[in-house]
């Protein structure tokens, strides 16, 4: 229910940049992707990875892997806006979902083996 809601965020907030604001693909989708990961770093810590990190130390590390480990992949996200958006001048919206969908497959992978991965969901994607 948290992923929903954060791509829910992610697309709206493209949207809204893109569609509305006009402002570039890119630019709107990297204010999409900040605004999103706030909400996805708060949501997924405790209730999707049930997060161990207790100290001011462990949860530096955590953060810290959580937004580069979302760099990785809002560089493809980036990518694959660009490509479909920009160049070959698709449907931005729907570009915007099957990107997210991309990004979500190799976000929860990133959080699983890397950030979170002395929490634990028995491997099921909320």
């Amino acid at each position: 229910r948290f992923g929903v809601l954060t791509t829910i965020i992610n697309i709206v907030t493209y949207a809204i940049c893109y569609n509305i604001l006009n402002i570039p693909n890119l630019i709107s989708n990297s204010i999409a992707w900040i605004i999103s990961i706030i909400v996805a770093y708060l949501t997924n810590r405790k209730s999707v990875f049930d997060s161990k990190a207790s100290t001011k130390k462990e949860i530096f590390v955590e953060i810290t892997s959580f937004f580069i480990s979302r760099l990785i992949t809002l560089g493809l996200d980036q990518a694959i806006m660009y490509i479909t958006v920009d160049k070959f001048r698709w449907n931005n919206i729907l570009m915007k979902i099957i990107s997210n969908v991309i990004v979500i497959v190799a976000n929860f992978i990133l959080s699983k083996l890397v950030v979170f991965k002395n929490g634990g969901t028995d491997g099921k994607m909320v």
